[in-house]
């Protein structure tokens, strides 16, 4: 991502405020919406600085880049929102049920959660990432004496995905590529091998 670009951020929970926060501290534009409008997120623009602006829906999808932090069952409600064609969309949900509490499992059949939403933002371009992490750990510094802390990510779109890897080196962290939307996606999701996974990358040399 080429500096002082513009990020979108869908949702405002505790995910989307982690990501912000990492964004608009390494010199990114941010505009952060979510469903009930501009007005409910001023505390939270304030708390995130100048860089952050409180925006509808409809134009925190406009950036190149968006990051999906909207609970999963809130996502067939964005097919219509934006043209998704061509946009990057860093998809950090998981496939529960329901929220606040989360809990149970949507059933998306066959397909990987990430799968699942890609077919509802047509032509988007979709990385995972994110979702294998609480959000204490996203919010946190990601460089520590032990080493930084892994974000794995997946998808299908080599482009996307590096641009989603510089973005995520670009904020301090270990980013590790699981490879497409299929078995990296499986790997990550809820109930997968490397879900709720909390693991630090030392470097050597």
């Amino acid at each position: 991502m080429a500096a002082q670009s513009t990020i979108g951020i869908l949702g405002a929970g505790e995910i989307g405020r982690a990501v912000a926060d990492k964004a608009v501290r390494h010199g990114h534009e941010v505009l952060i919406g979510n469903s009930r409008g501009p007005e409910t997120l001023k505390a939270v623009v304030e708390q995130l600085g100048p860089k952050a602006h409180a925006v509808t829906a409809e134009e925190a999808t406009q950036p190149e880049l968006v990051f999906l932090a909207v609970p999963f069952s809130a996502v067939p409600d964005l097919t219509g929102l934006a043209d998704w064609s061509g946009k990057i969309v860093v998809d950090t949900t998981n496939q529960f049920a329901a929220a606040n509490p989360w809990r149970g499992r949507y059933d998306v059949g066959d397909l990987t959660g990430s799968e699942w939403v890609a077919q509802r933002l047509p032509g988007a371009r979709i990385v995972k990432a994110f979702n294998s992490l609480f959000a204490a750990f996203i919010a946190a510094d990601p460089q520590h004496e032990e080493g930084r802390q892994v974000v794995f990510y997946a998808g299908d779109d080599a482009d996307a995905k590096a641009a989603v890897a510089g973005l995520l080196d670009e904020f301090g962290f270990a980013a590790l590529d699981l490879g497409g939307l299929r078995e990296g996606g499986r790997l990550m999701q809820l109930d997968g091998a490397l879900s709720a996974k909390h693991l630090l990358l030392m470097d050597v040399g």
